[in-house]
C-alpha cells in the first residue's frame, strides 16, 4: 500500500502561488481558510528560498495525539483526516501542528471560531465518497477518482510533488544527483554541526586535544625529525 506523502522542492518553487489558487478553487474553500500557503526564506536578500507548506500527514501526527474527542484518523494510504461531527474547536491541534496546518472559519477565542479545517491530500473525509456531504464539509476527493492532489498537479514548475512517497522520494533524490549535489542538501551538517569537508572534528584520530570544533589538525613532522 502506498504512502501518500508531499514534498516542496525549494531550488524549483518560484512563490507563483498557484498551489493555494488551486486549492482553493478545488475544494471551494472559505474566505479566510487557507489549507496551504508559500512560505518565503530570507525574503530580499541572497539565499532567498520559498516553500509551499500544508498539512504533512505526519506518520506520528501531534494533532491527533492531543485531539481531546478523537476526530483524526489515517487512512490506509497515510493520509490523516479529521471528522468535523466530532470536532469541538477547541484549538489543541492548532498549538500541536509544527506546520500550522489546522484552520478556523472564524476569528476569536477557540471554541467560538468554528470546526477545525485542514488539507485532506484531496481524499475527502467519513462521508461517502464522492457524495454531496463529503464535498461540502471536506471538498473534492480527487484520490477516489484516481487523480494527484490539485495542487501538486497545478505546480508549474513540479517543485510541489505529491503521491507515493517512495516515488516522490526517487524523483528528488535524481534531482540532487543531477544537480551535482550531496547529502548537504538535506541540511544534516547545519543540524548536526558537521565539519566541513577534510577537517576532522575533535576528539577524531588524528585530532589535537582540546582543539576548537572545525579547527584542522596539527602539520605532521617529516620522517625522520628536524634539524637542529
Amino acid at each position: 500500500m502506498a504512502r501518500m506523502k508531499f514534498l516542496c522542492d525549494a531550488e524549483r518553487c518560484i512563490e507563483c502561488n498557484s498551489c493555494v489558487t488551486a486549492c482553493k478553487q478545488e475544494h471551494e474553500i472559505p474566505w479566510g481558510v487557507n489549507r496551504r500557503r508559500v512560505v518565503t526564506l530570507n525574503d530580499g536578500v541572497p539565499g532567498e528560498r520559498s516553500i509551499s507548506v500544508a498539512c504533512m500527514h505526519c506518520s506520528d501526527a501531534p494533532c491527533m495525539a492531543v485531539c481531546p474527542v478523537d476526530c483524526f484518523y489515517k487512512t490506509e494510504e497515510g493520509v490523516v483526516l479529521h471528522d468535523k461531527d466530532l470536532c469541538i474547536g477547541c484549538g489543541y491541534c492548532f498549538y500541536a501542528c509544527p506546520f500550522g496546518a489546522p484552520q478556523f472559519p472564524q476569528t476569536g477565542a477557540f471554541g467560538v471560531r468554528g470546526k477545525m479545517d485542514k488539507c485532506t491530500f484531496c481524499a475527502g473525509g467519513p462521508e461517502p465518497d464522492r457524495s454531496a456531504a463529503e464535498f461540502q464539509k471536506y471538498g473534492r476527493n480527487r484520490l477516489a477518482e484516481g487523480k494527484l492532489p490539485a495542487c501538486a498537479e497545478m505546480c508549474s514548475t513540479k517543485a510541489l510533488l505529491g503521491g507515493d512517497g517512495d516515488v516522490i522520494a526517487n524523483i528528488y533524490r535524481d534531482r540532487v544527483l543531477r544537480r551535482g549535489k550531496g547529502g548537504e542538501v538535506w541540511g544534516w551538517a547545519t543540524a548536526y554541526k558537521l565539519p566541513a569537508a577534510g577537517v576532522q572534528p575533535p576528539g577524531a584520530p588524528g585530532a589535537a586535544p582540546g582543539a576548537a570544533p572545525g579547527a584542522a589538525p596539527p602539520a605532521t613532522p617529516p620522517a625522520g625529525g628536524t634539524k637542529s
